[in-house]
């Protein structure tokens, strides 16, 4: 296979480019579809005692008219959670959901108990997983500025970013609720896709040895891309179909974390085939070209 992709990184960066302009203009027009881990809400958990079905359990909640995620939890699955967000008649809400399981499932009073998220806990929630990327993108850098060189260790640090900027663009796109699990995720893919990124700058290095004398930056790096594409496709495709299988038959309460792993794995895949490498390699050039202008 004959690759061009530093040739044709333009057309390479639009892409994406076009995913995360788009998502800004959701967000713009209608915000993120935040959860309560970050504007605050409340809990239900009941004890069934044995296993249930949770449309049963939706059912008493719709009857509230109110938007909530409801979960099995627990052993055997005999735990159910709901999750609301805040409103200003919860305290009522609360009471009728609750009086509807005591019902259902002729519950004491003792089995239900509900927990309440004040907005602070969310913006110390999004302070700290700012902070974990910031402070990892910071160690990558160093890590990859001192195995390879500083160029190749900014360009890993730009990918890494707009990974994170697409499962973001994506998840504002189609409104999935951005909570925990999603800050779990994201963090998730930041550690797996620089691997994808350092395979492809060890090959590089390794041609920089063998072949610098012979080609240019930018046909080393294709060249380095089309032996290590295999190996990078490979791995990810079996990871996206594990998690792939864990979002078509895993419960609802997964789904959240799942989907925007898959959304990473592609970004993290991408970035490091098509964008990685060329950032590495038009700097490098560009840098040469300053240099020999400086010389005459």
């Amino acid at each position: 296979m004959n690759f061009n992709i530093v040739k044709n990184f333009k057309i390479w960066i639009a892409i994406p480019l076009i995913i995360i302009l788009i998502g800004v203009g959701v967000i713009a027009v209608r915000g993120l579809n935040l959860g309560i881990d970050f504007i605050g809400g409340s809990t239900i958990y009941a004890s069934i005692g044995s296993p249930f079905n949770v449309d049963d359990i939706r059912a008493i909640v719709n009857e509230q008219s109110v938007d909530a995620d409801i979960l099995s939890a627990g052993q055997d699955n005999q735990d159910a959670i709901i999750k609301m967000r805040y409103m200003e008649n919860q305290q009522e809400i609360h009471e009728n959901i609750v009086k509807g399981l005591q019902e259902k499932y002729n519950l004491a009073s003792d089995a239900i108990s509900i927990d309440y998220v004040g907005p602070t806990m969310g913006r110390t929630l999004i302070q700290n997983a700012v902070m974990s990327v910031l402070i990892a993108g910071a160690l990558m850098l160093v890590y990859i500025w001192i195995r390879f060189e500083l160029v190749s260790g900014v360009a890993a640090v730009i990918v890494l970013l707009h990974d994170v900027f697409i499962m973001i663009a994506v998840t504002a796109i189609t409104g999935i609720q951005i909570n925990s699990s999603f800050i779990a995720a994201i963090l998730t893919i930041v550690g797996y896709s620089i691997n994808d990124t350092i395979v492809v700058f060890d090959r590089v290095r390794e041609n920089i040895k063998q072949l610098g004398r012979k080609m240019t930056m930018s046909e080393i790096v294709d060249e380095s891309i089309r032996q290590s594409i295999t190996r990078t496709l490979n791995t990810s495709l079996t990871t996206i179909f594990a998690v792939a299988t864990l979002y078509v038959l895993g419960v609802e309460s997964i789904k959240d974390f799942t989907l925007p792993i898959i959304v990473g794995l592609i970004a993290g895949t991408y970035s490091s085939v098509f964008i990685a490498g060329s950032l590495w390699a038009l700097w490098d050039e560009k840098s040469k070209s300053r240099k020999m202008a400086t010389a005459k």
